[in-house]
């Protein structure tokens, strides 16, 4: 992956001599691979292993059997989220400073290692700073995509996402039954 630098990985979880939640690990250490959009595509289905890639730094997680149309959707969303001229170029709220073109996330100076996911996450909650977004805007917005059934991977991002914010994560509200607000 470092040599061939592709755009987006899909990654099985069951591999032959490691694991994909092992890789997806060692990626989200890795500086040259952490902000790489990673797709999970496996059999293990149980919200419990959902849960463990999403946690671990997958940007969506495709349970096998499933519909090759919507995987290419779901490519599609991603990387189209990683190219979106005329969007601005900073925001800022407080000691946080979000860089879109560079797509780089500061805080107090510092830089802060974010996945691509947790990212747009941030991005749209600043560009909405004050207004509430729902878990189902949220998924259409950063995700690409409305998945019935399991609008709480924004849950799991956030909670992520609070983790590496430091002081700044008290900004970060969730509205009870609604969803999520960062305080303008």
């Amino acid at each position: 992956m470092r040599e061939s630098r592709p755009d987006l990985v899909i990654l099985d979880v069951m591999l032959p001599e490691r694991n994909g939640f092992e890789v997806l690990r060692a990626m989200r250490r890795d500086p040259k691979l952490v902000k790489l959009p990673v797709i999970m595509l496996t059999a293990r289905g149980e919200e419990v292993d959902r849960i463990v890639g999403l946690t671990l730094g997958a940007d969506d997680y495709v349970v096998k059997p499933f519909s090759v149309r919507e995987l290419v959707l779901r490519i599609r969303a991603i990387l189209r989220r990683g190219n979106r001229p005329g969007m601005g170029t900073a925001l800022c709220r407080g000691a946080l400073l979000l860089d879109v073109e560079a797509h780089r996330v500061t805080l107090d100076g510092q830089e802060v290692a974010l996945t691509a996911t947790e990212f747009r996450l941030l991005e749209d909650l600043m560009r909405h700073a004050g207004a509430v977004r729902t878990r189902e805007q949220l998924l259409n917005a950063v995700w690409g995509y409305s998945f019935e059934g399991y609008a709480r991977t924004v849950d799991t991002h956030v909670r992520r996402l609070r983790a590496k914010l430091g002081e700044e994560a008290a900004a970060l509200e969730t509205v009870r039954g609604v969803g999520y607000r960062l305080r303008g």
